[in-house]
């Protein structure tokens, strides 16, 4: 008997395992589709009215005016009163690392250890991630996978929400290394009764000087005959040579101007401020040195007392004025679930200054350029990858972001979440 319910036990188990499980990756695509009459948004600031969209092999094979004669491909949709827009990338995102926060074994974000440049985020990625789903709906169709913890986190990759396995979602493996910058400030330790006011970090410059020594010690191995290997100076050679970007989360303008002045001499070819609260105080340094922004969340306070009440909302466009590069990450408390909000994000950077296409780059080309996949995604462009959706509205307003279509590659994806299938479910309640 009670063999019995053991075996009760795991084969309910079993199956709701099965029944929670993430919807199949969609097939590859086999024929060529043509979408008709929408408004197209490119993602690189330009809107085609009565657009003509046409992909085949997951690539996009055409972008024009609908009024041009020409032949049409495969299956036409008529998509008339409706909006295309390239899919949306998260940058800096844990989406796939983690899936419940109290559940340890679902736990992958950030590894043992201050040092960790060799700690790759991908092969930590789980495809089947129930709260990746659920970006889909909202037209965040791709990622950047980012681990968490220690002075340096580790490798991050750019994935696409719609694979079997981590090597299928692997757009770009390995596209750069995160380093959490010292703060140059602390706030006082409320619960020793100290004031709660921000104070001079007294182990800034040491903080920063073992950031130095590291890189110097793996300079000199570079330098050497490699013997014994060490598998994190081995990691490090990627930010010499280029082939990797350095992503270095900062907020105070001090610790942006001190992370620039690192990176130059430590002949690292490629810098992005992650982050970036204080970044508008120096934005003419970082257009000199042509170093990009990932900006923090928008949809939060102030952080200091006398900053203007909505900072957070226009730093954008301040940058994005200055000639910095920016793009929008959301990262912070429930950052998962929240990454679906990002296409409102850049909504209020609309309204806070910045023109509509302006603000739609900083969550497609402008954040693929940073992430050095612009050749693959990022804007509706022949010969890119077909991944992009159609909206009913706009999509950068929570009121009219519904989802028609999606597709990933060409491929066409399901729009279904466990959210969606609960909100199907409750929505006639009390319509009986």
């Amino acid at each position: 008997m009670k063999k019995l319910k053991y075996n009760i036990l795991a084969f309910a188990l079993l199956l709701s395992s099965v029944v929670i499980a993430q919807q199949t990756p969609a097939s590859k695509q086999t024929n060529a589709i043509s979408i008709e009459g929408a408004t197209a948004h490119l993602g690189n600031g330009q809107v085609i009215e009565n657009s003509l969209i046409m992909f085949n092999d997951g690539k996009i094979t055409f972008v024009g005016s609908a009024n041009m004669k020409i032949a049409r491909q495969g299956k036409v949709m008529q998509a008339q009163g409706k909006h295309i827009y390239p899919g949306f990338i998260a940058p800096n995102s844990t989406l796939g690392l983690v899936e419940v926060d109290a559940v340890r074994a679902s736990d992958d974000a950030d590894e043992v250890g201050a040092m960790n440049p060799h700690i790759r985020s991908l092969i930590a990625y789980n495809t089947e991630s129930k709260i990746v789903e659920s970006m889909r709906p909202n037209g965040v169709l791709m990622g950047q996978i980012t681990p968490r913890g220690g002075r340096i986190s580790g490798a991050s990759s750019v994935v696409q929400f719609d694979a079997w396995n981590w090597e299928d979602a692997a757009i770009k493996a390995d596209d750069g290394i995160h380093m959490n910058w010292p703060s140059p400030f602390s706030r006082g330790r409320w619960w020793l009764g100290e004031p709660s006011m921000l104070k001079e970090n007294k182990d800034y410059k040491k903080q920063v000087e073992e950031l130095s020594t590291y890189f110097a010690e793996s300079k000199a191995y570079q330098a050497s005959n490699k013997s014994p290997k060490h598998l994190p100076f081995e990691a490090l050679q990627g930010l010499i040579d280029g082939s990797k970007k350095l992503y270095v989360h900062v907020d105070a303008e001090r610790g942006i101007t001190d992370a620039i002045t690192f990176t130059k001499q430590n002949n690292i070819k490629h810098l992005v401020i992650v982050g970036g609260y204080e970044a508008n105080k120096v934005s003419s340094l970082l257009k000199q040195n042509n170093v990009p922004v990932l900006l923090q969340r928008v949809h939060s306070k102030p952080k200091n007392d006398d900053d203007d009440y909505d900072l957070p909302f226009k730093l954008a466009n301040e940058l994005v004025t200055s000639g910095v590069l920016v793009g929008l990450e959301n990262a912070g408390d429930m950052e998962r679930m929240n990454a679906r909000n990002l296409p409102f994000l850049a909504g209020t950077c609309a309204a806070y200054g910045l023109d509509k296409e302006q603000a739609l780059s900083l969550i497609t080309l402008n954040t693929a350029k940073i992430l050095g996949v612009a050749a693959k995604v990022g804007s509706l462009e022949v010969g890119k990858d077909a991944t992009l959706f159609i909206s009913e509205g706009d999509a950068l307003d929570m009121r009219t972001n519904k989802l028609e279509k999606a597709y990933i590659q060409g491929r066409d994806i399901s729009l279904e979440s466990h959210q969606t299938e609960l909100y199907k479910r409750y929505s006639n309640k009390y319509k009986n």
